[in-house]
């Protein structure tokens, strides 16, 4: 008997490439080293693309009924109005909405109970050997016992520091911008439009706030003291969550090793500029989906496929969101100086706003799962 396939992370993309499989029939094993879901969310927003492919799963009605819609970016010069982008409209049944990432994980996670799939939480990921027809993955459980588990296949769904990435040998390239970004999600009295993700360029940065909920904000900033930037009058209450990380552009040198392969955040990084990051990861996690059951039904060039089915799209997405970030990060001063100017522009020529529009919504590129 087959042994099932192993996904090594039980966050969005591997919840995501759990229920896709078991919708086609294939029950998997998933682990995370993680002794309970995180309970704060650093993607927020679900974009079109990711909706329809969650529609595909029964899972796209679950999310749109509990999060909110947001239609427009605002971009302000201080937080004097600048610029507007309207992605209302952009696809033909679904919008970007806001719902905390913790909460697209469990409603994943429910999905899979329902097919008598559990992930298993605090193993811990070792090492992985292949032989010809099957992976063998050394795992650590709670309790310190070893275990040498046998799979037809491993994702990587690991994360950013990804072990199993490491255990493969392949490089993750990129960069990084020195400054720290703080974060939180903090009280406010809804200082603004609440169906709109807002920008506001500064000296030397930008801040964005997105409301979460009435009365909760995100906020991001590349500077420091982000609730001191925030429009006149505005008054900050309790914090609910505060935190801070670099920002790096990354992309995996490859995807898929023999029968082990990458995706989400083991395989790609970005800013959280564009709101790509969790959407592009459960994208690579439905192509996967699809490459491995017609490797596991014998066809396992299928694998080799999504490698070059993901990477130029993982690429691309990486490269624009790196170039977004630059342009509001506002550095160097030239920069600064000329994003005021361009926006409005950019934002009122239909043909760029159309191009800004579909890369914000995860519209930007065809989803293949087939090689032409």
């Amino acid at each position: 008997m087959t042994s099932p396939p192993l996904i090594v992370g039980a966050g969005p993309t591997g919840l995501a490439a759990a229920l896709f499989l078991a919708r086609r029939g294939i029950a998997c094993r998933i682990i995370d080293q993680r002794p309970q879901p995180e309970p704060q969310s650093r993607a927020l927003a679900v974009n079109p693309r990711t909706l329809e492919i969650l529609d595909l799963a029964g899972l796209s009605d679950a999310v749109t009924a509990e999060a909110r819609q947001i239609h427009h970016g605002r971009f302000y010069d201080g937080w004097a109005p600048l610029a507007d982008l309207d992605f209302a409209g952009i696809h033909p049944r679904f919008g970007m909405c806001v719902i905390p990432q913790a909460r697209t994980e469990e409603l994943l996670a429910e999905a899979l109970a329902k097919e008598g799939i559990f992930p298993e939480r605090g193993v811990r990921f070792e090492k992985l050997m292949q032989f010809g027809g099957h992976v063998q993955a050394e795992l650590t459980h709670p309790s310190g016992a070893a275990e040498t588990a046998d799979a037809a296949l491993v994702l990587g769904a690991d994360g950013a520091h990804s072990r199993v990435r490491e255990c493969l040998g392949i490089d993750f390239p990129g960069s990084s911008f020195p400054e720290p970004w703080p974060l939180c999600d903090v009280e406010l009295d809804d200082p603004l439009d609440l169906a709109s993700a807002h920008v506001s360029l500064v000296e030397g940065g930008m801040l964005f706030l997105l409301a979460l909920r009435p009365g909760l904000w995100r906020v991001i900033s590349n500077l420091p003291d982000p609730l001191g930037r925030l429009p006149t009058g505005t008054r900050a209450g309790q914090v609910a969550w505060r935190s801070s990380f670099h920002v790096s552009h990354r992309l995996a040198a490859r995807l898929t090793v023999g029968r082990a392969v990458l995706a989400g955040d083991a395989a790609h990084l970005h800013s959280p500029i564009g709101a790509r990051g969790m959407n592009l990861g459960i994208e690579d996690a439905y192509v996967f989906a699809d490459c491995a059951v017609d490797a596991l039904a014998g066809r396992w060039k299928r694998l080799e496929a999504y490698e070059r089915l993901r990477h130029p799209v993982q690429r691309q997405v990486v490269d624009r969101v790196e170039t977004i970030t630059g342009f509001m990060r506002g550095r160097p001063d030239l920069v600064g100086v000329l994003r005021r100017y361009l926006l409005p522009g950019l934002t009122k020529f239909s043909p760029t706003a159309h191009f800004m529009a579909r890369t914000l919504t995860g519209l930007d590129h065809e989803l293949k799962t087939e090689e032409n």
